[in-house]
């Protein structure tokens, strides 16, 4: 399986970033690829990543959405020169924490015949308390053990099923949301799970604007 992490100017979290992922790739029985996409950046984070044993792409253009696709471009190419493929290919961010058990989860669900897998984020804990509106506003979209959100920091999809729907596009924002959207209308199964929280970064002031630090940011605002 493949890992895609974008990364833009993050070289204070893409270490953590990859260190969270290597632990949670000792618990899965495949071989698991990271590839790193770092697009628009001015400082070390394609170093960083290298130093993690990464495997390192770069992009001139700050698109996210470029980003995650290159990243799974790059991993074919590598693959083809060897014969094989990614079947499974999973979506987080540089500034996000994955569980020990997030690959065990996608994969669990791949298994029951999941076509792609769609999770939900959390806060840090010590930022939970801080941010007590977007908590709030959250959960009201999680339901039980589904929920209606949409992350790339928490994404999974079959490799086929990917390239069947043409993969992400070249979109500065909402990407993860247009190639889900896809995918539903492909008819494929969609699984959304609340199991495997990827801890997001609680900054208000993001790499773009629409993210999860615009949402923060916005309730942080007094009312007109």
């Amino acid at each position: 399986m493949c890992v895609v992490v974008p990364a833009r100017d993050e070289e204070d979290s893409v270490g953590a970033c990859l260190d969270h992922l290597a632990r949670a790739a000792l618990r899965v029985e495949v071989p698991v690829e990271v590839v790193v996409v770092v697009n628009g950046s001015r400082d070390r984070t394609a170093q960083v990543a290298e130093e993690r044993g990464a495997r390192v792409v770069t992009l001139r253009p700050a698109n996210v959405g470029l980003a995650r696709h290159a990243g799974v471009l790059a991993q074919d190419e590598a693959h083809a020169r060897s014969g094989s493929d990614a079947t499974w290919l999973a979506f987080t961010d540089a500034d996000s924490l994955v569980p020990v058990d997030w690959l065990v989860t996608q994969l669990a669900c791949a298994r029951d015949g999941a076509d792609a897998v769609v999770g939900t984020v959390v806060l840090p804990t010590e930022a939970m308390a801080e941010h007590p509106d977007w908590v709030a506003a959250y959960r009201r979209r999680v339901h039980g053990t589904t929920h209606r959100h949409v992350h790339g920091a928490n994404l999974g999809v079959h490799g086929s099923v990917y390239r069947d729907v043409g993969g992400f596009r070249p979109l500065r924002l909402h990407e993860d949301v247009d190639l889900v959207a896809r995918l539903e209308a492909h008819g494929v199964r969609v699984v959304r799970t609340v199991a495997s929280p990827v801890i997001t970064s609680p900054r208000t002031v993001g790499r773009l604007h629409g993210g999860v630090a615009t949402d923060l940011a916005a309730l942080e605002q007094p009312p007109a």
